[in-house]
């Protein structure tokens, strides 16, 4: 059981094309994430909406005492306010009239019990009944959660004005953490992008996070994960601090926006079975742990949450509501997340103009995993940005590298005591000398200086589109980077939220072309991608073998149990031909790369 009254969730996306998401859709009881990345970013965006809703602001300077935590927590309470405004606002409408009353109710999925008791309403004649009801809906009415997202590796250490580092609970991680905890939200917060176990421990400090005398949690857990076992390691590992993970929510590794965290050939479907076959363990698991704690403390631990599970939840490259229904009926997946599609809702996103025209126009071959992040992990992009534009031209002019004036991803120190950034001036500057300096061909002095030079400033270029679209910066001084998912392909025009929301929940003509593959049938050929990428860079070290074994083994139970998928009747609109097909192909390809493979450790060997 969920506390939601929708059935999907906007994740996080970048750092600013969320930003202000939750002020756009949460009026109408839809839950979306804030990144919590980039702070400064956070009190520009504050300074913007409290002038325009008219409330107080007083600016928090960069270097400000646990200036991080503090400018998190302000932008966060301004967001909760304004809802909070636009909510009461949205309840003081009357019904049968067109407005935004009229359009949350209309927004509601079918089988929600508001909605079904808002047709009813419809029916009924004026009179003393329909009064009654108007009161009741209008009381039932809550706004979606704002959540919040931290990348738990991006954790920088902070130092002072005299350079000295600060104290451990100064990192990047904590703060964000501890910003988010003294806001006065009541809603969760994502955990993404790996383990952080100083950063878990941390959480025990504040109180929020674990159940009052009436069973409730104010600051609830979710965190992201690949795959069951690191579900299970996380989850118990907060339980024996006493802390419950609200969520588990499921992201295909390579079908997604932003950072794609490839697994070992271990493909969707499969993780979701075993997610499916499993889930009553992670509570057998955590519960005990959980309670042995609340003992400790001297806490009662209610017994109204003793029979509360955590909800399974999946994102990444959902594209109708047949696959939604594939997901929630066969899997048994609680919610769904939808991100890239509603980079082309303006009412729901903050892009630029620019930005999102190029979106608009993507095709398959505009799309492409690029290495331009500084944390050396693949990043989804599409060709032409401003960002790219910029990159590109900074070299032209024999000046790579961008200034580094947020410091966020630094983590090198090949040429200097403190971190700096990769896509850094400082660093290109000292890496392309050195490689100038090296005894190598000509060719392979050009190939380690694209390496170099491609590096963007993600953590500034991904906010720019959001300060552009508010009208904080100007296009041409903030180059703009934005990470859709490959999914953006098939969704061609600008669309309100309902015309969006109607596609998700299956109301009226889809939104995107029934020749459109399967979800499954794109990751399949994406994972094959990826393994080809690696037979074909492989040094064939032992480690490696045994890895890309496993990885042929994982892909090829993935390809068979696909096709199990595909024997199914389809649900409405769901493309399962498609996985037959991928399934035949990527599998005579699966064989090639593998023949060849075998091949390259017999002539090492």
């Amino acid at each position: 059981m969920t506390d939601t009254i929708h059935s999907f969730h906007i994740p996080v996306m970048g750092t600013g094309h969320s930003v202000d998401t939750p002020i756009r859709v949460a009026p109408f009881g839809i839950s979306s994430v804030i990144s919590l990345v980039d702070d400064l970013l956070l009190e520009k965006i504050r300074e913007y909406y409290t002038e325009k809703y008219g409330l107080p602001y007083h600016k928090i300077a960069k270097d400000d005492e646990d200036g991080r935590a503090k400018r998190i927590s302000a932008y966060l309470n301004v967001v909760h306010d304004i809802v909070q405004k636009k909510m009461g606002e949205i309840k003081q409408q009357p019904f049968f009239e067109n407005n935004n009353k009229q359009k949350y109710f209309e927004l509601l999925p079918e089988d929600s019990m508001l909605k079904q008791k808002y047709n009813k309403l419809l029916k009924m004649k004026a009179g003393d009944e329909r009064n009654d009801l108007e009161k009741d809906l209008t009381l039932n009415m809550k706004p979606g959660s704002i959540d919040v997202n931290i990348m738990v590796n991006v954790d920088r250490i902070r130092f002072n004005k005299n350079g000295d580092p600060l104290g451990e609970e100064f990192t990047d991680a904590k703060a964000g953490l501890r910003g988010y905890s003294n806001s006065c939200l009541q809603s969760s917060i994502v955990f993404s992008a790996g383990i952080n176990r100083g950063l878990y421990s941390y959480i025990s400090k504040f109180r929020d996070f674990y159940r009052d005398k009436m069973g409730r949690i104010k600051k609830r857990i979710i965190l992201k994960v690949s795959d069951f076992r690191s579900a299970l390691i996380q989850g118990k590992f907060l339980a024996k601090k006493g802390l419950e993970v609200y969520e588990f929510r499921i992201e295909s590794g390579l079908n997604c926006g932003g950072h794609a965290f490839a697994s070992n050939g271990i493909l969707l479907p499969k993780l979701l079975k075993e997610f499916r076959e499993k889930r009553k363990s992670l509570v057998a698991e955590f519960r005990p742990l959980i309670q042995k704690y609340y003992k400790k403390m001297g806490w009662e631990y209610p017994e109204s949450a003793i029979n509360i599970h955590p909800l399974i939840t999946v994102q990444g490259g959902i594209g109708n509501h047949g696959e939604v229904c594939r997901l929630r009926k066969d899997f048994g997946m609680d919610l769904t997340g939808w991100a890239s599609p509603f980079l082309l809702v303006p009412e729901v996103t903050c892009v630029d103009d620019s930005t999102r025209e190029l979106l608009r126009q993507a095709q398959a071959e505009d799309l492409y995993l690029s290495d331009v992040s500084p944390l050396n992990i693949p990043f989804n992009n599409v060709y032409g940005t401003g960002s790219e534009l910029w990159t590109k031209k900074r070299v032209m002019e024999g000046r790579p590298g961008s200034p580094c004036r947020k410091k966020i991803l630094v983590s090198n120190t090949e040429f200097t005591e403190k971190p700096i950034c990769l896509a850094s001036r400082k660093y290109q500057a000292a890496k392309l000398k050195k490689i100038e300096n090296m005894e190598i061909s000509t060719d392979e002095k050009e190939r380690l200086r694209e390496k170099i030079v491609v590096k963007n400033c993600i953590c500034d270029h991904l906010g720019n589109g959001a300060l552009i679209a508010l009208g904080i910066a100007d296009e041409q001084n903030a180059p703009q980077s934005i990470c859709p998912g490959p999914n953006i392909e098939w969704f061609n025009k600008f669309y309100t939220l309902k015309e969006m929301v109607d596609h998700i929940y299956g109301r009226g003509p889809s939104l995107v072309s029934s020749k459109r593959p399967h979800m499954f049938a794109k990751e399949i050929e994406m994972y094959m991608d990826d393994f080809e990428k690696k037979v074909l860079s492989s040094s064939q070290t032992k480690k490696e073998i045994i890895t890309m074994l496993e990885y042929k083994k994982n892909l090829e139970e993935g390809l068979d149990f696909c096709l199990e998928i595909a024997k199914k009747p389809p649900y409405p609109g769901e493309n399962l031909k498609s996985i037959s097909i991928c399934v035949k192909e990527q599998r005579s390809r699966l064989n090639r790369l593998n023949s060849r493979f075998e091949e390259s450790i017999r002539l090492v060997s």
